[in-house]
């Protein structure tokens, strides 16, 4: 049975041991080792999370199946009306079993109650979540090339869902 918890300063240890997990078998066949790296230690670190949470008005949430942590999401309001899902990362055994969707419903229950009108998302070109995200109504509104430093870059579709 799945559960969904907020995160707080408290489980940014949970976040990281979860993030260590899932990013290497995510993203092993589409990034360098060196890019990884370098994106884990500027998004992930416990100072990047601590001011995602704190400064940068992000939700974070844990799902847990059966009490155990399967994976988290952050999202916030990005522009009245308008909230972005920052991150969603599922444990790989756990996928296929409906965990994405439900931690998905849940994200537009709560941000529907807020009074937003849409859910964006960006994703990698060649990641196959894409195919996830069509699924449950996400739509691709562009595609962005984002320099995110150390020489490294960011090929994402931005991906939209009207609520």
């Amino acid at each position: 049975m799945f559960e969904i918890r907020t995160a707080g300063a408290g489980d940014i240890q949970l976040i990281r041991e979860l993030t260590f997990r899932i990013w290497p078998e995510t993203y092993a066949s589409i990034l360098s080792q060196e890019q990884i790296d370098f994106m884990l230690e500027i998004m992930y670190s416990e100072k990047s999370l601590t001011k995602q949470m704190k400064e940068e008005g992000c939700y974070f949430i844990i799902v847990y199946d059966n009490k155990e942590p399967v994976g988290f999401a952050s999202f916030s309001e990005t522009a009245p009306q308008k909230w972005k899902l920052h991150k969603i990362y599922i444990l790989t055994n756990q996928q296929g079993k409906g965990t994405g969707r439900f931690v998905i419903d849940y994200i537009l229950h709560e941000i529907k109650k807020q009074g937003a009108e849409s859910l964006q998302l960006q994703v990698n070109r060649y990641n196959k979540a894409k195919d996830f995200y069509e699924k449950l109504g996400f739509r691709v509104i562009e595609m962005a090339y984002f320099d995110i430093g150390n020489g490294f870059f960011m090929n994402d579709f931005v991906m939209e869902k009207k609520i």
